[in-house]
């Protein structure tokens, strides 16, 4: 089969062996992925990676060993593979297993790959009526949806998410069912206007100083706010926009370091709440009954013989979501 490889900050296609599933494994060929920000920056050398990356996608499953119930169904999977025996797996939740792998991102081969092998207990099937497009956006619409599983999201509280792209843009939608009057800031007016379109509240700003000061005029403090700008600093002004005693939830993972004074969370008691990956099946039903429209969300797709290309896309400032097609050379 063909994959994509990443190795010393270059791409490259390769041929490689078509995984063999195991008995509790399905085999399943790839369709479409999605190229994620996390991609981009393990090309650039996060986690010292090297493999085949890709964590969104959607396929349909061309063999299943064990469970033939799941046997040409189309699916995408969790991308936290739990040992299964660990006290963390058989108490609490796999994707904090100690011995966990990641899909595409830790000693797992991902989804940027015409064919790939996964556990059957980690696939979600995908609903007839949602499309293979709207699926590929199933892992980081079930990340987007986390927070309101992780905190008592109310209609009454005043929540912030700050950062405009796919991710902020899919925080800000999804939480809105929870939230009504949630609003989203960031740079981009077009990019905004996606959000506006499915009735976010969202403010404009060029700079973090004065998006800051535009917020605090207009709403005061807020009670939660959620980082999900990309960038190193943005944990700063999410500090300045949080009210004592509030909390900040934190979405961005980037392989520059950040550096933030610790002082005021201290001294104003916020609480701070990294916010990871999310529940598929909720984000299936989301998808389902139409509470998110995703598709505009997408820039361009690909061939995946294209994928260097696709990458550099992606990679541009402002870009939204770039698909990579296994579907056809």
């Amino acid at each position: 089969m063909q994959a994509v490889i990443f190795e010393n900050g270059s791409v490259r296609l390769s041929d490689r062996p078509q995984p063999t599933p195991g008995p509790d494994d399905v085999l399943i060929e790839v369709h479409l992925a999605g190229i994620c920000n996390t991609d981009l920056e393990l090309l650039r050398g996060y986690m010292g990676f090297a493999g085949i990356p890709g964590h969104e996608f959607v396929g349909r499953v061309i063999a299943a060993p064990g469970n033939p119930q799941l046997l040409g169904r189309r699916v995408a999977a969790d991308i936290n593979i739990g040992c299964g025996t660990c006290p963390v797996c058989r108490k609490a939740d796999a994707r904090h297993c100690p011995n966990r792998t990641t899909l595409g991102i830790a000693g797992k081969d991902g989804a940027f790959a015409q064919f790939l092998a996964m556990p059957a207990r980690t696939i979600q099937i995908v609903p007839d009526s949602v499309s293979d497009a709207q699926a590929v956006f199933l892992e980081p619409l079930a990340a987007a949806l986390e927070p309101g599983q992780q905190l008592h999201l109310t209609a009454r509280q005043t929540v912030l998410v700050l950062g405009d792209g796919k991710l902020g843009i899919l925080t800000a939608c999804a939480l809105r069912r929870l939230v009504p009057d949630i609003v989203l800031a960031g740079k981009h007016e077009g990019k905004l206007a996606l959000a506006a379109a499915q009735g976010v509240a969202v403010r404009q700003g060029n700079d973090p100083a004065a998006i800051v000061a535009a917020l605090r005029r207009e709403y005061g403090l807020f009670d939660v706010v959620i980082e999900a700008t990309g960038r190193p600093q943005g944990l700063e002004t999410a500090l300045a926009l949080v009210r004592p005693e509030g909390t900040v939830v934190l979405k961005t993972t980037t392989f520059a370091p950040t550096t933030v004074a610790m002082a005021q969370v201290v001294v104003d008691e916020i609480s701070l709440v990294g916010s990871r990956c999310g529940d598929l099946h909720l984000a299936a039903a989301y998808l389902k009954d139409g509470l998110v429209d995703v598709l505009p969300l997408v820039e361009a797709a690909y061939p995946f013989t294209a994928v260097a290309e696709a990458l550099d896309h992606a990679a541009r400032p402002g870009a939204m979501k770039v698909l990579l097609d296994f579907r056809s050379p």
